[in-house]
C-alpha cells in the first residue's frame, strides 16, 4: 500500500508473525470468546500493523479499539484504516492536521458474480467495464475502490453510503480512479465541506486488487 498513498502517510503490511501478535486488553475484549479464529487473525494483523504504522510516526503503541460497527477507534489526533483479505492484511495511519481521512482496501483479484456486480456497479460503470482493457477483473477494481471511498467518507462524515452512492471512474494508464458521490447524499449531511469527490489509486497484481485513498486536512 505504499505505493499508493502520500508520505504523509504510515503504512504498515502483515508479515507471517502480525497474524499471532500480541492484542492489547481493551482489543481482545472487542472480539469475546466467540470469534472464529480467521476474524481473529485478520482483527490481529490488523492491530500489529496499526500500531508498527503509528510507530512510524512517532506515536505510542496504544490500544486500538472496535466501534459498535467494527471500525477501528484511533486515537485522538490520527486517522488511519486497516484492510484484511485472505493472505494479506495492511494498516495506514496519519496524523489528522496532515490527513483529514485516509482509506484502503484489498480484494481478491477474480470475476465477481452478475449478482454482485448488479449491487455493486452503476450502469455508466458497467458500460465503462466494456472499454477498459482486457485481462483484469475490472468489476473487482471498482468494488474495492467503493470500499476504500466509504472508509474516506464514513469516519468525516459519519453516515453510511451504498455502493450506487459513489460514481467510478478508472483510469488504468495511470492507475488512478475518482469516485463521485451522489449530490443527495453530500447536501444531506451534518458536515461542512463533505468529501463530494474522492480520488484515489489502484494497483491489480495476479490474485490481489488494492486502492486506497486520503484527503488532505483542510
Amino acid at each position: 500500500m505504499r505505493d499508493l498513498l502520500p508520505p504523509a502517510v504510515a503504512v504498515a503490511v502483515a508479515g507471517p508473525d502480525d497474524w499471532s501478535g500480541r492484542l492489547h486488553a481493551a482489543e481482545a475484549a472487542c472480539l469475546g470468546d466467540r470469534a472464529v479464529d480467521s476474524r481473529r487473525r485478520d482483527f490481529t494483523a490488523g492491530r500489529v500493523c496499526a500500531r508498527r504504522a503509528m510507530a512510524a510516526l512517532g506515536l505510542p503503541p496504544v490500544a486500538i479499539p472496535a466501534a459498535a460497527d467494527r471500525s477501528p477507534v484511533w486515537p485522538a489526533g490520527t486517522v488511519g484504516t486497516i484492510t484484511h483479505t485472505r493472505g494479506y492484511c495492511a494498516a495506514a495511519v496519519a496524523r489528522s492536521d496532515e490527513i483529514r481521512a485516509v482509506g484502503m482496501d484489498a480484494e481478491q483479484h477474480r470475476e465477481l458474480s452478475a449478482g454482485v456486480r448488479r449491487l455493486i456497479c452503476l450502469p455508466e460503470e458497467d458500460e465503462q467495464v466494456k472499454r477498459l482493457p482486457p485481462g483484469v477483473h475490472w468489476p473487482a477494481v471498482i468494488f474495492s475502490a467503493k470500499e476504500t471511498v466509504y472508509k474516506v467518507w464514513h469516519p468525516v462524515v459519519g453516515s453510511w453510503l451504498d455502493f450506487h452512492d459513489a460514481l467510478v471512474h478508472l483510469d488504468p494508464d495511470t492507475g488512478t480512479f475518482t469516485a463521485r458521490i451522489s449530490s443527495a447524499r453530500v447536501t444531506d449531511v451534518p458536515v461542512d465541506h463533505p468529501p463530494a469527490l474522492i480520488t484515489g489509486r489502484f494497483a491489480v497484481e495476479a490474485d490481489l486488487v488494492r486502492t486506497a485513498a486520503a484527503l488532505t486536512a483542510r
